[in-house]
């Protein structure tokens, strides 16, 4: 069984590199593509992507194309909103946590079978259990002070928790670490529908 994959479709080489390597650390259990030209894309498999994100200029000069696959694309904006009707968007001028929280939403928010990001299969842990509670408490918005109180220790133990789960995943950011704990199931969707409200 091959691995789902996603197609970025973009002439802003730094964009798509950044919005690759953004989805590729989050979501390991895809394959990611990144074109820089339509041609490209299009004489390759293009119905093998679960999702194209598609920079807006590229999509507008091959919309005959686009329009009769709306589903799976995500458009990609660049400080405004378009207003397409019946298609996602993603805002790639925002900061790196706003982008965490719109792919969260994306994903949250496709309910058409196959055509959600998937999730990542369980594997075997690479937390303790102390530090998965940890990255539960941290993914739902709570600051140091706030999980220790809940979890009664010391405000530094967090801090070390922190440090030590950054670490083992390899992630350097809370809204990383939010992507984390959403797509391997350590927050289940009631939590991820307060995530995105704040």
């Amino acid at each position: 069984m091959h691995r789902p994959a996603i197609a970025i479709l973009t002439p802003h080489l730094l964009t798509g590199l950044g919005l690759k390597s953004l989805l590729g650390e989050q979501l390991p259990q895809v394959e990611v593509v990144l074109f820089v030209r339509f041609e490209e894309f299009a004489a390759g498999e293009p119905e093998h992507y679960v999702h194209y994100f598609v920079d807006e200029a590229l999509f507008l000069r091959h919309e005959e194309f686009f329009a009769p696959r709306r589903t799976k694309v995500i458009l990609l904006t660049a400080g405004h909103t378009a207003q397409r009707e019946g298609m996602h968007q993603l805002n790639v001028e925002a900061d790196e946590e706003q982008l965490v929280r719109e792919i969260l939403r994306l994903q949250h928010g496709v309910h058409r079978p196959g055509h959600g990001i998937p999730t990542q299969p369980a594997q075997p842990p690479l937390l303790s259990a102390r530090e998965e509670e940890v990255l539960t408490l941290i993914a739902r918005g709570l600051m140091n002070k706030e999980i220790a109180d809940r979890l009664h220790i010391g405000t530094t133990t967090v801090i070390s928790h922190r440090r030590n789960i950054m670490e083992k995943l390899g992630i350097k950011s809370v809204a990383g670490l939010t992507l984390y704990a959403v797509t391997r199931g350590y927050v289940d969707a009631e939590d991820l529908g307060r995530i995105l409200t704040n």
